[in-house]
């Protein structure tokens, strides 16, 4: 699973920044990794030089393999609360469709192919 942290002109984006994201991403979908191909983060802080309540964003968005990407966004006061958080709602949506295709897989019911006995 590769992680690409991305920060805007607002945000530090140094390198202990990225290393601490990287291993926070890594522990919360660790369970998923052999699903996911790519994950991007994307920090800002929405009012810049202003101090403001929840003006940390993070944007995570997950490449499932075969699937279509998903994303979540989170705001927090802390560009670490706020990590943490998308990171515990992109769990949540990736459990919930993978959940759903496994759902989907057990219910399929195809029709037996033209001369196959049915038991």
């Amino acid at each position: 699973m590769q992680i690409q942290v991305n920060t805007d002109h607002h945000i530090n984006g140094h390198e202990a920044l990225a290393t601490s994201v990287r291993a926070m991403v890594e522990s919360a979908l660790s369970r998923f990794s052999d699903r996911i191909t790519r994950v991007e983060v994307h920090l800002g802080d929405e009012n810049g030089d202003k101090h403001g309540q929840n003006d940390k964003r993070c944007m995570m968005e997950a490449r499932l393999q075969g699937r279509r990407p998903v994303a979540v966004t989170y705001q927090a006061a802390t560009v670490e609360e706020a990590v943490d958080g998308a990171a515990g709602e992109l769990t949540r949506l990736i459990e919930n469709t993978l959940g759903r295709l496994h759902d989907q897989s057990i219910r399929r019911t195809d029709p037996p192919l033209p001369g196959e006995h049915s038991s």
